[in-house]
């Protein structure tokens, strides 16, 4: 099993390779990763969730972390619909939104052990010590 990492700066993806970025709900892709994902890899303007030119758009910009939940839901259904495809998970959230890695790499435990969906460097870790406190916890 290969676990990828996203590289902490993208400029360039394989045909293959889905770009996964912080947006907002109406699609102003105006900065950070989604001005980068608009500018480099056709995220089209007035899109905030989902699909869009070589990019998948996740909503981090319209309230607190468990707004941003089931948008995060839906993207890891659909990269299980997608196992041909990679997706190159960016620091959702982390940047213009404000959150922390440690409260936004937990959203992703469902994806944590998938091949297809690259993570942000650090983020299967954390979600590994919330997993192994969880489970010590319980003992």
């Amino acid at each position: 099993m290969v676990l990828h990492v996203t590289p902490e700066y993208i400029t360039s993806l394989k045909p293959n390779e889905i770009f996964v970025f912080g947006s907002n709900l109406a699609g102003m892709h105006g900065g950070g990763a989604a001005h980068m994902a608009h500018k480099l890899f056709g995220a089209e303007w007035g899109v905030g969730v989902g699909p869009t030119g070589q990019c998948y758009a996740i909503p981090t910009m319209q309230g607190g972390v468990e707004t941003i939940r089931p948008y995060v839901d839906e993207f890891i259904e659909y990269a299980k619909q997608h196992p041909e495809l990679l997706f190159r998970v960016t620091r959702i959230g982390c940047g213009i939104a404000g959150f922390t890695n440690e409260e936004i790499a937990p959203l992703f435990k469902a994806a944590a052990a998938m091949e297809n969906v690259s993570l942000p460097n650090g983020w299967r870790e954390i979600i590994y010590e919330i997993v192994k406190a969880k489970y010590t916890k319980k003992k």
